[in-house]
């Protein structure tokens, strides 16, 4: 699934996850693991409340590569 991030339709970043998740366009979401706490785990609230289901990425670097950026990113999402 995290090979779709590079060819879907999707957002990056946690701002923009928490904007498209409250207008119920995520189908998916994705969280590095090694991403502060603060800043995900209203994310892993808002998924299970949604239904939205939640992929756990090891690292902020490979979550940013697997969306074809080169930075690291703590969130993404696959639009619906």
């Amino acid at each position: 699934m995290l090979d779709e991030l590079k060819t879907a339709r999707k957002v990056v970043g946690i701002k923009q996850l928490r904007k498209s998740l409250k207008g119920g366009q995520i189908r998916c979401a994705f969280l590095a693991e090694d991403a502060d706490p603060n800043l995900t785990d209203p994310i892993r609230t808002e998924c299970a409340a949604l239904g939205v289901e939640l992929v756990c990425v090891p690292t902020m670097e490979q979550l940013g590569k697997a969306c074809g950026i080169s930075v690291g990113a703590a969130a993404a999402g696959l639009l619906a």
